[in-house]
């Protein structure tokens, strides 16, 4: 697993060069990385360096670098799938909610429990359990 991750920074200098590249001023910087470092859960590893992170803390560091500048498009098909297994990575290692809307099959997969709504209504609904990632799409397609 490589996130892109400059080996010579620490977390919140990969963070960070994201803002110094756009030439966010410098006062303003530190308030944005902690804050997204806070909703992502990274807030304790920011001093630390690539080679002394776990993949998944890795893996959040990448996803806030992609987010702290606001773009208005972040999700190649690489970087949608490293956002959901973040997205994974955070419910299970901090119990954390995502509540996520989409009309795509596969992104829903990563879930573990869908809803489905049709008029307003919610007229189904789907727990994964402990059904693999594909077996649970499949059962999505069958619904939709």
């Amino acid at each position: 697993q490589d996130f892109n991750l400059l080996d010579t920074l620490t977390a919140y200098e990969n963070i960070a060069l994201a803002l110094t590249i756009i030439k966010t001023p410098v006062k303003q910087i530190e308030a944005k990385v902690n804050y997204v470092a806070k909703a992502l859960g990274i807030s304790e590893i920011l001093k630390k360096y690539p080679y002394q992170l776990s993949g998944g803390q890795k893996q959040r560091v990448a996803c806030a670098r992609a987010i702290i500048t606001q773009p208005s498009l972040i999700l190649d098909s690489k970087s949608a799938r490293m956002l959901l297994e973040s997205f994974e990575t955070l419910n299970h290692d901090l119990s954390a909610t995502i509540l996520m809307v989409t009309h795509d099959a596969f992104t829903a997969s990563y879930c573990h429990r869908i809803l489905f709504i049709k008029d307003g209504k919610i007229f189904n609904e789907l727990i994964r359990g402990n059904s693999t990632r594909k077996e649970f799409f499949d059962k999505i397609i069958s619904v939709v």
